[in-house]
């Protein structure tokens, strides 16, 4: 896949060494020449000189050859530009970083095929990591009403020993929340099915509600002994 990104910041360039890492040809368009430097010497991209938002310089980085278009400039403005003119030479993927919300509809409108607001990114992570410790890099998905996050199954949890599908039966855990994946030893992920058994220590991928957080939270929190005195109470 041919991948034309303008911006060479430390995010960006992140970006780029990735994708050629996993086998794309990747061009980056930086006007400050020190950054294009070190993507070249140091990462081996293709790196060219000059302002993305200007025709010219995109013609030169061959945006016409482009399968996909990423804007990652400091201004919202400018990604606009990058965007406009990318749609323009009929590239059919158009990606940009967005810092003001308020430039999401006129994104849209101009046939960006996705959105990556750096705000709803940052406050989903970090308020979710403030308000809820149990929780591991939470992710805001759409629109931030549902959030995918990782939780660690606690010693001596209630839910240890169960089956994913005794855990989604059970009234107290939330209809909204659903397994995505569940961690192995070695660090992978595999896809959770209704029989997988969950274990203590054990780090799963979960997506649910916002407002269904702290239910889901506390439902992996309540302990055995809870569990087993709350039955033992229940019982005649």
């Amino acid at each position: 896949m041919r991948v034309l990104l303008a911006g060479a910041g430390r995010l960006a360039l992140n970006v780029a060494t990735h994708l050629r890492g996993a086998g794309h040809e990747v061009t980056i368009v930086d006007t400050d020449a020190a950054r294009a430097r070190i993507a070249f010497e140091k990462h081996g991209l293709v790196a060219l000189v000059g302002d993305a938002t200007e025709a010219h310089v995109l013609s030169d980085a061959e945006i016409e050859r482009a399968d996909i278009v990423v804007a990652m400039l400091p201004r919202d403005a400018d990604n606009l530009a990058v965007a406009v003119q990318a749609r323009s030479y009929g590239v059919k993927r158009v990606l940009v970083r967005m810092r003001d919300p308020s430039y999401h509809k006129l994104f849209a409108r101009v046939g960006v095929e996705r959105i990556l607001s750096e705000t709803d990114v940052v406050i989903g992570a970090f308020a979710t990591a403030i308000e809820y410790e149990a929780v591991h890099h939470a992710m805001p998905l759409g629109a931030g009403h549902s959030l995918a996050f990782e939780m660690v199954v606690p010693v001596g949890s209630a839910v240890a020993g169960l089956k994913i599908m005794e855990v989604a039966a059970n009234p107290s855990f939330p209809p909204t929340c659903v397994f995505a994946g569940m961690y192995l030893p070695d660090g992978t992920v595999e896809a959770p099915r209704g029989t997988s058994v969950l274990v203590e220590g054990q780090a799963v991928l979960l997506v649910a509600r916002r407002e269904d957080l702290s239910q889901v939270v506390a439902f992996f929190q309540a302990s055995s002994a809870a569990k087993l005195l709350s039955e033992k109470e229940a019982s005649p």
